[in-house]
């Protein structure tokens, strides 16, 4: 499974950059402005005590972050690399050793954690558009109806469709096709460490017929309305107190202006539909 050449091309992108992934992208402080507004929504949906899922969850960053707030998390990536990066990382500090699973397959862990005769668990999780790498998402909607109990609460945070900051930041860089390419309803060309794959920039009511009739949408939040995206570093870093007054105006413009985000940030209740009724 581990081989580059077998990997689905975006685990190998992800897997080529999961060395100098936390040195450049935790440093940035529009990054760390965003996270922490996920970080808010996710102590609220999920109590101490509670068992958790995350899919893509990199080198452990969220998984870390809720571990010290007394939260269980089992960390899955389609990235080898990613996931030996997040084991690093958690050491002892979670009951669950992060496991190489891409969100596609989740049906498979969904087997394996029956088979144990483990309990589901009491959410789930996927921050900074992982779930965007994925064209379809009807098998991850299958697998998690089976992996999370009834009244389970399931956040995923994917890359806004609407994002002025997107349009505003890449137009200043005199790339228009980068600008608008947020409203492709294809599959879109991207690169990463010299790696090349696509992603897809989900519509909320596509998201919403996908994950139904297991999942049910009780909120939405913009993640990064006033914030600016990551495309606009390292300039946005270098101005602290500018960024502290446009993240001070994302608390107030989540909800109202949620489809503007660079990120939205989608918050599902797990239904009383049998997860019986999710296999393929």
């Amino acid at each position: 499974m581990s081989a580059p050449d077998i990997l689905p091309p975006a685990a190998r992108a992800f897997d080529a950059v999961a060395a100098a992934f936390d040195a450049r992208y935790g440093a940035w402080r529009s990054v760390s402005a965003q996270r922490r507004a996920v970080r808010r929504s996710l102590l609220r949906a999920f109590p101490a005590g509670a068992r958790l899922l995350e899919l893509g969850g990199g080198t452990g960053d969220d998984a870390l972050f809720l571990a010290e707030r007394r939260r269980d998390v089992l960390v899955t990536d389609a990235s080898p690399a990613m996931v030996h990066a997040a084991s690093a990382r958690l050491g002892d500090r979670v009951k669950f050793q992060p496991r190489v699973v891409p969100a596609e397959r989740l049906g498979a862990l969904a087997d394996a954690w029956q088979a144990d005769n483990a309990s589901p668990f009491d959410g789930a999780f996927s921050n900074f558009a992982g779930l965007n790498c994925v064209a379809d998402l009807a098998p991850v909607a299958r697998g998690l109806a089976r992996l999370l109990r009834t009244d389970a609460r399931l956040l995923l945070v994917l890359f806004g469709t609407t994002s002025p900051g997107e349009v505003l930041v890449q137009l200043m860089r005199r790339d228009p096709s980068a600008a608008f390419r947020r409203r492709s309803r294809g599959e879109v060309p991207a690169r990463l460490g010299g790696n090349h794959f696509t992603v897809r920039y989900h519509r909320a009511a596509s998201l919403v017929r996908t994950m139904s009739p297991w999942f049910q949408l009780v909120a939405r939040r913009g993640i990064g309305i006033f914030v600016p995206p990551s495309a606009a570093e390292p300039w946005i870093s270098g101005h602290p107190r500018l960024l502290g007054i446009l993240e001070s105006l994302d608390r107030a413009a989540s909800t109202p202006l949620a489809i503007l985000g660079d990120h939205v940030l989608y918050e599902f209740r797990r239904t009383a539909t049998p997860a019986s009724e999710a296999k393929p």
